[in-house]
């Protein structure tokens, strides 16, 4: 008898997830395998820069599936334990329990930790958001009220800016970047971005690089610039980026680099695949590689990668038209498609100093990207310009008509 097949997933978060759940809808009758490094069953991450830490939501409420649900995917769910080898020729994934586990196909959805600021190991009061963790220790810090400095102007640092002045502390905002997002969303919003933490009280460093964290007893005493000067700190969040959890990956024969690399099917390796913040793939229909941290980029990919190991000898090109958000103070934007590295831009509809619009960006004389807040039908109507690449000679007949 031909045993039944079996895929194991490493990473059990909203990648991980989408990929068992659509194995299950699309009829896999085989062994699904989840190995979580966290003890937490599956869990939304967005929240956790803005509803949970704000405590608008208690913390169950960022659970993707409850208990009884994932028992009726029938998954082989391994909590708390993390995969620490694959050996690609034989199939097998070495587990830190000791554990060894077989597969047909795996999939590896092991996401990205926080990139630390150097020199900051140990000091008590700095801190990073990627887990749910995090998101309670510096939930607890804020309900202090202290004086919070925020390294880092990208969505992380931002979205924490916004939550932390709301709930009343004295924080100031650091980035090498002129204003915070400006390097993805471009001069224009990065300033309409500026005005709106300026307006809620947020103290902007901009233009310039942290030097050091300064500490005494072990204790986090304030934010050292590369101007000379000193910002006190009772609390340091760090946001400057990401790396991809791939180092449990060494020696396997399984390419990595920034991320797991694969083709435009999500396919790494024969019988190895990638979804989320860990996959590089390459965007066929962009002809460019791509590597995401979007929360519905995760659950697409998935998707995507559950269909082609169903159907691995005719399998499918990802090619999504990406998507994020991002909720600061009461402005919520709305991303499609790619803005960084637009080499022009648009108000198609709505006004900037209202904080009501619609822009989109371009890149090689087509539509790249759309941006839209407070704006939903016509934001909708731009997606359709990035996904079919529309010219942007058209962009500058209408506005201009």
């Amino acid at each position: 008898m031909t045993p039944a097949p079996t895929v194991v997933i490493v990473g059990a978060s909203a990648a991980g997830l989408s990929v068992a759940e659509n194995l299950r809808r699309g009829g896999f009758a085989g062994t699904v395998t989840m190995i979580g490094a966290e003890h937490h069953l599956p869990y939304d991450r967005p929240p956790l820069s803005k509803e949970v830490l704000s405590g608008l939501w208690p913390d169950a409420k960022t659970q993707l599936r409850d208990r009884s649900t994932l028992t009726e995917l029938n998954i082989d769910l391994r909590l708390g334990v993390r995969a620490e080898h694959v050996d690609s020729a034989a199939r097998i994934v070495a587990n830190s329990d000791g554990s060894q586990v077989p597969y047909n196909d795996l999939v590896i959805a092991t996401g990205v930790r926080p990139r630390p600021l150097p020199g900051t190991g140990g000091v008590q009061g700095v801190h990073v958001l990627r887990t749910l963790g995090d998101a309670q220790r510096l939930r607890a810090v804020l309900r202090g009220r202290p004086r919070l400095v925020i390294v880092g102007a990208g969505f992380l640092g931002a979205e924490v800016a916004s939550v932390a002045r709301t709930a009343g502390a004295d924080v100031t905002l650091v980035s090498d970047i002129e204003s915070p997002l400006s390097d993805v969303l471009g001069a224009e919003l990065g300033q309409l971005l500026r005005r709106a933490h300026i307006d809620h009280g947020v103290h902007l460093k901009t233009g310039v690089k942290v030097a050091a964290v300064a500490h005494h007893d072990n204790q986090v005493s304030g934010v050292e610039l590369a101007d000379g000067s000193t910002l006190p700190a009772d609390a340091v969040l760090v946001a400057i980026g990401s790396i991809p959890n791939t180092e449990w990956l060494a020696g396997s024969g399984i390419p990595v680099g920034n991320g797991v690399i694969c083709d435009q099917f999500c396919r790494a390796l024969p019988g190895v695949w990638a979804a989320g913040d860990v996959a590089s793939w390459h965007h066929a229909d962009l002809d460019q590689r791509l590597r995401l941290e979007h929360r519905t980029n995760a659950a697409e990919q998935g998707m995507a990668v559950a269909r082609n190991i169903l159907a691995a000898d005719n399998p499918t090109p990802f090619t999504p038209v990406p998507y994020i958000w991002s909720d600061q103070y009461d402005l919520k934007l709305q991303i499609y498609g790619q803005t960084r590295g637009a080499d022009a831009f648009a108000v198609i509809d709505g006004d900037l100093a209202e904080r009501r619009f619609v822009a989109v960006y371009g890149k090689n004389g087509h539509v790249h990207g759309a941006v839209g807040a407070g704006m939903i039908r016509p934001l909708r109507a731009a997606r359709a310009l990035v996904a079919t690449h529309e010219p942007w000679s058209s962009i500058e007949q209408g506005v201009t008509a």
